[in-house]
């Protein structure tokens, strides 16, 4: 049961607090892409957002399983930092060049601040749904 909240989380944090992030960067005129993405993409032609989505849930299982033992502000801070670096580095090094598109400085720090503020939505979730004490630390099944 802990796993699927760690995977719920990672998939709401990604629906409300990365792209919400994203949309606000994109009226501000920061990314020329529109957040919530619904073409569809192959091989399932599932809507974007939702496999972006899919894949932040299994980024919440990794959050959880490397955090889980953190208490109070190590496991907040800990989740910012490593959602912030893991989900970016993966994107920039992996998933950018196989797709063609270009990577800078500036889509790695808007990787990182966009993957950081998930992390904070993952940590949020998690503590919401009662998967992690909000400042003791301990978890529950």
């Amino acid at each position: 049961m802990i796993w699927l909240k760690a995977f719920i989380s990672g998939f709401l944090a990604t629906l409300i607090f990365h792209q919400g992030l994203f949309a606000l960067f994109h009226v501000a005129g920061m990314v020329p892409s529109a957040p919530y993405n619904l073409s569809p993409v192959p091989p399932l032609g599932v809507p974007a957002v939702f496999s972006l989505a899919f894949f932040g849930g299994l980024w919440g299982l990794v959050l959880w399983a490397i955090l889980r033992r953190l208490a109070g502000f190590k496991f907040w801070l800990g989740n910012v930092i490593v959602g912030a670096i893991g989900p970016t580095a993966v994107a920039m090094l992996v998933v950018f060049p196989l797709k063609g598109l270009a990577v800078s400085a500036q889509t790695w720090v808007g990787g990182l601040i966009l993957n950081g503020f998930w992390g904070l939505g993952v940590a949020l979730f998690l503590v919401l749904m009662g998967a992690k004490a909000a400042r003791t630390g301990a978890g529950h099944s």
